[in-house]
């Protein structure tokens, strides 16, 4: 493993924060708070910071690329990007336009990562039906490939319109669009990255990431068969970082599990007791506590799954402004070094 090739990400959905009142903050004053977190992400030495795309009332992140356009202009390193973009009910010239709007802005450091999407509000709220939720992001995303790749684009399609040799503008000259897929567990999905030659995002949210493996495995062996070369696989996950393991355990169960609670209710799971929940920090995916713990969980499954890209969902359900800045600071000020120290010396 070359550790100086890792990449570490922070991404978040826009989970509006309480004030110390316990009252919800602006929509408006969350999105300004982003801009700062993005901001300062770079500071500390975070490679990717990226933004999920929802409609929904706990989320105030619904048009990721306006914040990321901001960022580019007080930003000169870090790569902005998206986690993910529901391609499913987007137009896919429009979101190449906007993302070669963004990558001109960026000196080439946007990143779009297309995916189904985990919510459905925005198929409702676009005037897409969900019993064509596969069928919408596979033409889609084939649409949207040709676009990336540049040149006249014939495409013919019941989801996106006929077009006959039609140039798309701007175009992208510099430096070609960052293309990642993310996926939450599905093998179709992981195929169909490896038969675009896209780089694979795992979003794991719950259990041993390890039984994720296999779906890696089944990506290169999908590259290999249609003849692409094996891209970066990279994960998302949970975290809250504090001084202590104690008050992270704390503040992670006062913020994750309500969460997490809201979301199987919705989709028909039970409710996380507190025994599980200190079993998704020590054996799942809940990367919770101290900077040297979360940087030893963090290096060990980096080290079994193989892969190449460790992000970190920040700040969820909530969580106050200072605990958001905190967790921030201390993975890339403390953590990062600490992971690729704890893998140099495995190696």
């Amino acid at each position: 493993m070359d550790v100086n090739q890792l990449k570490f990400g922070l991404d978040t959905f826009g989970d509006v924060a309480v004030d110390h009142s316990g009252k919800q903050i602006s929509y408006e004053e969350s999105i300004r708070n982003i801009a700062k977190e993005g901001q300062l992400a770079e500071e500390v030495g975070v490679d990717v910071f990226a933004l999920g795309e929802h409609h929904r009332k706990e989320y105030s992140i619904s048009s990721p690329e306006i914040i990321l356009a901001a960022l580019a202009s007080v930003t000169e390193r870090i790569t902005l990007g998206t986690a993910v973009t529901v391609l499913s009910s987007d137009d896919p010239i429009r979101l190449y336009q906007r993302f070669a709007t963004l990558n001109a802005l960026s000196n080439g450091r946007s990143q779009v990562m297309i995916g189904r999407g985990s919510f459905t509000e925005s198929f409702e709220l676009f005037g897409y039906d969900l019993k064509d939720y596969n069928e919408l992001f596979e033409e889609k995303v084939a649409l949207f490939d040709k676009l990336v790749k540049g040149g006249p684009v014939t495409s013919n399609g019941r989801f996106t319109p006929h077009l006959e040799n039609m140039e798309v503008y701007p175009k992208m000259t510099e430096k070609k669009l960052d293309v990642q897929v993310g996926v939450g567990g599905t093998p179709e999905s992981v195929v169909r990255a490896a038969r675009y030659g896209y780089p694979l995002m795992l979003a794991i949210i719950g259990g041993n990431p390890i039984r994720f493996k296999p779906y890696i495995e089944l990506y290169k062996q999908s590259a290999k068969k249609f003849g692409n070369p094996i891209q970066p696989v990279g994960m998302h996950s949970h975290g809250v970082i504090a001084e202590t393991d104690e008050e992270a355990i704390e503040r992670a169960w006062k913020y994750i599990v309500p969460a997490m609670n809201k979301i199987g209710l919705e989709r028909g799971w039970g409710p996380m007791s507190r025994e599980a929940f200190e079993n998704e920090i020590e054996n799942g995916s809940f990367y919770v506590g101290s900077p040297e713990t979360v940087a030893k969980r963090m290096a060990k499954v980096i080290k079994e799954m193989g892969i190449e890209r460790f992000d970190l969902v920040y700040g969820i359900n909530g969580q106050r402004q200072e605990e958001r800045f905190q967790t921030i600071e201390l993975f890339g000020k403390e953590v990062i070094p600490r992971v690729k120290e704890i893998l140099k010396e495995g190696n």
